[in-house]
């Protein structure tokens, strides 16, 4: 038994088989392991003659803390009288959509989705699902129903959108899950709204500016050493956000990044020495696995936000998001060259469609390799021996 901690959590093996680990304070408080790597906070105790278990939520979208103190809260529950999983229970085999949403979160999203997706999961259920659709029968929603849902939303496409495609998969899981006749999902086909995507590039000049200003904010201690480091890696590898945030050393090599879990899977990011040299000159701690820092001894920077905003205000760059900095390096590459194909496996896209939005950006590398090759033609085809080839102009 171990006092669970977030740096006891993190750490916990992963095994073949799921297995329980019991916190040494809280008797009945423990986080279950599963052979993925996904780490659930849960409650156990005593109902009458019966030992129940009550999930308590997924690790990373709750820190330990946060789980023991729920856990306390559900005890104390219990000892007044009360049974969390049978009212648990009862909610997920409620016939509404509230109770749909309850089910999905308890026993798809905490055992399925990452952190962040599942944030996002309980975001719009809380905004837009429980207040719109929460108290209608799931059998008896309609495909109008859905669709004056999401036209209510039509302000905020992409939330629209985002909003109707998770109406989907509840209707979907619920026709697995028996509460909805098989074939009948209402959310199925939903024409979305267009969604005007919001791509800004770094000109060579505004690349020199913000290089001048890390540099500057390096000197003069404004900024640490992890901070400039992390936007910098986001420059030289394209790689997302979270990716360089969580990198741990373990997953450093010479030549590439080995991550064995990202937005679209385990994946292979090549490093290239510019990085590489970054990644080695940065100070490290002895009992902290990652590589960028922040304020606590045993973690990593969680907000990058805050020192970007003044890192940009500072290099007269105010409408540029982080995530521009990963659309510099795919504008770079493709006036470079670069083909989709192998832009694509650098990026980590899942489609060759996502790395195509970027294909607009080697016209002039097109159109330059055209008028090579019009050229060349053109020099063979004017040694025509006649001495005025028809349709030819000469020079």
């Amino acid at each position: 038994m171990f006092r669970l901690s977030k740096r006891i959590v993190e750490r916990l093996e992963i095994k073949p088989s799921d297995y329980l680990v019991w916190d040494r304070d809280l008797c009945g408080f423990g986080v279950r392991v599963y052979p993925s790597g996904k780490k659930t906070y849960l409650v156990q105790y005593r109902a009458g003659r019966r030992t129940r278990r009550s999930t308590i939520g997924q690790h990373g979208a709750l820190t330990a803390e946060e789980a023991k103190a729920e856990a306390k809260r559900l005890l104390g529950d219990v000892a007044r009288g009360a049974d969390p999983s049978a009212e648990k229970k009862a909610k997920r085999c409620a016939p509404t959509v509230a109770g749909l949403c309850d089910r999905f979160l308890d026993e798809y999203v905490d055992q399925h989705c990452k952190p962040t997706t599942a944030r996002d999961y309980r975001s719009i259920i809380r905004r837009f699902i429980r207040p719109r659709l929460g108290p209608l029968a799931i059998a008896e929603v309609t495909r109008s129903d859905v669709v004056a849902f999401h036209h209510a939303l039509r302000d905020t496409p992409y939330q629209a959108n985002r909003a109707a495609s998770m109406l989907s998969k509840l209707f979907n899981l619920a026709e697995d899950w028996g509460v909805r006749q098989a074939g009948s999902n209402p959310a199925r086909r939903i024409k979305k709204f267009r969604e005007e995507e919001k791509k800004r590039y770094l000109s060579d000049d505004e690349q020199i500016r913000l290089g001048e200003v890390l540099v500057e904010a390096l000197e003069e201690g404004t900024e640490s050493v992890y901070v400039v480091s992390a936007i910098l890696l986001l420059i030289y590898t394209g790689c997302r956000l979270s990716e360089i945030l969580t990198l741990r050393w373990d997953y450093v090599a010479s030549h590439h990044l080995e991550l064995p879990d990202s937005k679209t899977g385990r994946r292979r990011i090549p490093l290239p020495r510019e990085a590489y040299d970054i990644l080695m000159d940065l100070p490290r701690l002895a009992d902290n696995p990652y590589v960028i820092l922040g304020e606590t001894e045993d973690g990593p920077l969680v907000n990058l936000q805050k020192p970007w905003r003044r890192i940009r205000e500072r290099a007269g760059l105010a409408d540029v998001r982080i995530h521009d900095l990963r659309h510099t390096y795919a504008s770079v590459a493709m006036r470079d060259g670069i083909d989709p194909f192998t832009l694509k496996e650098i990026l980590g896209h899942k489609n060759l469609q996502t790395t195509l939005r970027y294909a607009h950006l080697a016209d002039d590398a097109v159109q330059r390799a055209a008028g090579s090759v019009a050229a060349r033609l053109a020099r063979t085809v004017r040694k025509d021996t006649r001495p005025n080839p028809p349709g030819l102009r000469v020079v």
